[in-house]
């Protein structure tokens, strides 16, 4: 189909009025003074006031915001300072408090130690007092050690034919003669003395070897009945007899 040629010289015409309209429009544009500068030229505040003259322009609100990455690391140097100081300060309160207590616990451990350390260089300062023959003092009685073995599986009478042997004796002369005593009983008697020698010494303060056996008795103690089977039915009685042990020592004359 054949253009119409009457149409084509209209389309070309308004073409170039658009063009011409968009230049106009830029050139006016550009003439136009900014709208800041504007506004504070025609405000009367802005030219009669010296201090807005004088004061830094406001901060643009259309300022870009800061990244994450950047509030991160602001955080970080703000957690760092308060570390370094909280570091720096706690030397300083930790010096002070022990200080303060340094003294205090010093006259503590000072006043608890002084009458400990004063009792033990009085006990090593006075000499332990051992008394023998000739220790004691003018008309006082001779301290008189006392030991006891009580329910010895022995009958009384047995124990007294050893313990008549001793009786009297000084104490080396009793462990003599019961180290060679052939009775079983003289064993629980040289037990009983040995005992009895270490009663003086620990408790009173005695010489072992100064020491004479002023007394050696057996008493009995009590009887273990038992049974046992005869002939035509009948039952024996048997006896198991026990004693008590007791001997006296005290200083030589």
């Amino acid at each position: 189909m054949a253009e119409d040629p009457e149409k084509q010289p209209e389309t070309v015409s308004s073409s170039a009025d658009a063009e011409q309209a968009v230049s106009s429009s830029a050139d006016a544009d550009a003439a136009a003074p900014p709208p800041e500068t504007t506004a504070r030229t025609d405000s009367p505040q802005a030219s009669s006031s010296p201090d807005d003259a004088t004061s830094p322009p406001a901060e643009d609100a259309s300022a870009t915001p800061p990244h994450g990455d950047e509030l991160a690391g602001a955080v970080a140097e703000t957690d760092e300072e308060r570390a370094s100081e909280d570091a720096e300060e706690a030397p300083a309160a930790e010096s002070s408090e022990d200080a303060e207590e340094a003294p205090a616990a010093e006259s503590s451990e000072s006043v608890e130690e002084t009458p400990v350390a004063e009792e033990t260089a009085r006990a090593a300062s006075t000499p332990r007092r051992r008394r023998g023959r000739g220790g004691r003092q003018p008309g006082e009685p001779a301290p008189v050690v006392r030991a006891q073995a009580k329910y010895v599986r022995s009958s009384a009478r047995k124990a007294r034919l050893v313990c008549d042997h001793i009786r009297g004796k000084s104490v080396e002369e009793a462990r003599a003669i019961l180290a060679v005593t052939p009775r079983a009983i003289a064993r629980d008697w040289s037990k009983l003395l040995e005992s009895a020698v270490a009663n003086a010494e620990h408790n009173h303060e005695l010489v072992g070897e100064d020491l004479v056996v002023k007394a050696a008795h057996a008493d009995e103690g009590p009887t273990i009945k038992r049974f046992r089977p005869r002939a035509m039915g009948r039952a024996t009685r048997i006896r198991k007899r026990t004693s008590h042990l007791t001997i006296l020592l005290t200083p030589k004359d």
